[in-house]
């Protein structure tokens, strides 16, 4: 069980795939190589050594914008997946790195000291060998001494809001989505470890072998802590049907998007109820919760479910449950051997990354999700300049403007509707680089000699921050992502969107070229974020981040008919052989893309317009409407692993890179017009889909 903003929060859209399948530890399950730091090339835009000249950009344009880029650029065995947004993360984590590393060596300010002292404590890799399993040990005593079934709750309430434990379901804080005034206590469902339900639940060969193999993992680990090889393998067979059991009666990921999907308030003794073999009078008292009469049951048939595994097991079934997840927490930062079967599994069975990542590399980013207001305060001051910022809100108002204009052009809409999404959208907010106040980090214990225990600190600092929030006004001005992140979201409970300092660098933005490179650039970030406000799943919250209904009956079913062929435009496509995208799970994002290509080239025209130029000017001998669209493609020029692939058809929100360009451009004329194309031609079909 764990708490935390970003993840808890379903109904944050992000413009980039993140590896929604994996915890952040295990993402950074690695041994250190002793690899010394290099400083990367900084990216650029607009690459005219990208382009494959051979291919025909109507029957395959992110191959021609991206071809030469991908065969010059294969995956590094220290990644499974390789593109323009890892290039940028690489650079920002080797700025931020020297950062660290002078703050760990000679600090200047309190602050430094202490993010100093907690990225050196993770470098120590000798101590974590000299310390073995020493640091788990009173967590897994703690469970050997639970004597009765309903113990259970104490103990799964202190690993959850002490440790980066995750066990059984999710604690969160978050915006009632009926009165987004009110911050209100919520569980959903969790405990599993394998990136998605159908992991459990699909008997095809490739998940067989899978779940083969995280059984190999789960007895492994529990061998590191002195358990025979039958009562590891005993007991690896009790955590596969535990964790089977609960996926059985969570939610197929595809069904979240729905907020109705996630809310069910209940009080405390309608929760009792539903769950009666867990005792949640213990568990919320043994977590500090304030008191409050009811809190949002996200998925009650998951807790159901849960109710019965809690029966249907033995106690020490259900304690190998939560010892295993205890030590697949913090596997990754404990000794050598824990290290590497963390890693086996995870990275080169699930992700198929060849080799083990840099030490300094995984301790930059730990630190930076641990106290990343705190680093990101020095790093913006060095990489952020302030003229950057400035240039952002001007694009973001050309943006808005645009959006307001494509919502007026809509035939589909009528003007009742309209009224209602020009309100929606005058009532966006937007933050830009960082926050207007950093995060009081005083209360964050660093040891500098155990990082385990730094990474207990860390859970129980960040549980404690949002637990803190129940009761009390909503912070409008709070941060879900940290400054030197490449990304960005919008929050519909919020009504906000959010670029981090991170992203506005090229080959994302870049004032030193032309509009169009920039407008298909952070252009379309910026309308694919505003975008999110009117997908499938932002269209149900009014402006002021509410779930409700401002659409007339007919005007929602047109737009539903909309989407439904997008549905079915990117359910068509196949990223590996016989492995379909889910139209459904990734509607939103595609649909973000294909609004935010159309409002952006929008305000493209429009800028241009206003400095006197034309969208058939001609630079390095392509128009500006060529520029725009390769400049858009480019930023999803990627590699990626097979395995990779098929975690990301069933885990992420996101198209593949390719399925980002192609699928974005054949459903927009303009793309056509720029480079030739006839109706029929693959990037040129005839029945294009449209929403926004």
């Amino acid at each position: 069980m764990r708490i935390v903003r970003s993840a808890w929060r379903y109904a944050v859209t992000f413009l980039l795939v993140s590896p929604v399948a994996l915890s952040a530890q295990q993402m950074l399950s690695a041994s250190d190589t002793s690899q010394a730091p290099v400083e990367p090339k900084a990216p650029h835009s607009f690459d005219l050594g990208a382009i494959d000249k051979t291919v025909d950009p109507c029957v395959d344009f992110y191959q021609y914008a991206c071809g030469n880029w991908r065969k010059d650029n294969p995956i590094p065995a220290d990644q499974s997946r390789w593109g323009r947004f890892n290039e940028l993360s690489e650079r920002n984590r080797y700025l931020l790195y020297v950062d660290l590393k002078k703050a760990a060596d000679a600090p200047k300010t309190p602050l430094q000291r202490k993010y100093g002292d907690f990225f050196a404590a993770c470098m120590d890799t000798g101590l974590a060998d000299k310390l073995g399993d020493k640091p788990v040990q009173p967590l897994l005593a703690r469970i050997d001494a639970i004597k009765d079934k309903k113990d259970i709750a104490a103990v799964v309430a202190y690993l959850g809001s002490r440790t980066p434990t995750s066990i059984f379901f999710g604690f969160g804080v978050e915006q009632d989505q009926k009165d987004s005034t009110r911050q209100i206590e919520g569980i959903r469902q969790g405990g599993l470890t394998l990136p998605d339900r159908d992991y459990y639940l699909q008997d095809d060969p490739h998940m067989l072998a899978i779940r083969a193999k995280y059984h190999d993992y789960i007895a492994a680990v529990l061998k590191l802590t002195g358990e025979s090889e039958d009562q590891a393998k005993a007991d690896a067979d009790h955590v596969l049907e535990i964790e089977t059991a609960l996926a059985k009666g969570a939610t197929p990921r595809r069904d979240l998007r729905d907020p109705e999907q996630r809310y069910h308030i209940m009080t405390l003794a309608a929760l009792d109820q539903l769950e009666p073999n867990f005792d949640w009078s213990a568990y919320l008292a043994g977590i500090d919760a304030p008191k409050v009469e009811d809190l949002n049951v996200g998925q009650p048939d998951f807790f159901k479910a849960e109710n019965q595994a809690l029966a249907d097991q033995s106690l020490d079934a259900l304690k190998a449950y939560l010892k295993f997840h205890t030590l697949n927490g913090v596997a990754p930062w404990l000794s050598q051997p824990f290290q590497d079967a963390s890693f086996d599994f995870f990275q080169k069975t699930l992700q198929g990354q060849a080799e083990q990542t840099a030490r300094w590399k995984r301790c930059t980013a730990v630190t930076d999700r641990a106290l990343g207001e705190a680093v990101g305060q020095d790093w913006v001051k060095e990489n952020f300049p302030s003229q950057a910022k400035q240039n952002m809100e001007q694009l973001v108002a050309a943006l808005k403007t645009a959006l307001g204009q494509d919502i007026q052009s809509l035939p589909w809409m009528s003007d009742d509707t309209k009224k209602q999404a020009e309100q929606k959208l005058a009532d966006f907010r937007q933050k830009i680089g960082y926050p207007d106040k950093w995060r009081d980090y005083s209360k964050f214990e660093v040891t500098r000699t155990n990082f385990v225990e730094d990474l207990d600190h860390s859970a129980a600092f960040q549980f404690d921050y949002e637990l803190n929030k129940v009761g009390k006004p909503v912070d409008e001005k709070e941060w879900g992502m940290t400054p030197p992140t490449v990304n960005a979201y919008y929050d519909p409970p919020m009504n906000d969107i959010n670029f981090p300092a991170g992203i506005l660098q090229p080959p994302f933005y870049d004032f030193s070229k032309d509009p169009a490179v920039n407008f298909g650039g952070i252009g379309v970030v910026i309308g694919h974020e505003m975008t999110h406000g009117f997908d499938d799943e932002g269209s149900k919250y009014d402006g002021q981040g509410n779930v409700k209904p401002w659409w007339t009956d007919t005007d929602r079913a047109a737009f539903q008919k909309r989407l439904d062929c997008e549905i079915d435009e990117y359910g068509s496509f196949q990223p590996v052989p016989g492995v379909h995208i889910d139209g459904k799970l990734t509607l939103g994002e595609n649909t973000a893309d294909n609004g935010g290509i159309r409002i952006a080239w929008q305000a493209l025209l429009a800028t241009l317009a206003q400095q006197g130029k034309s969208i058939d000017d001609k630079i390095d001998g392509y128009t500006e409407a060529q520029r725009y669209f390769i400049g858009f493609a480019q930023v999803w020029c990627e590699n990626r692993t097979e395995q990779v692939s098929r975690v990301a058809a069933k885990t992420d929100p996101h198209s593949p890179g390719m399925f980002r360009a192609n699928g974005t451009v054949r459903n927009f004329d303009e793309f056509g017009k720029a480079f030739g194309c006839h109706v029929g031609q693959p990037m040129m079909p005839e029945n294009a889909c449209r929403v926004w």
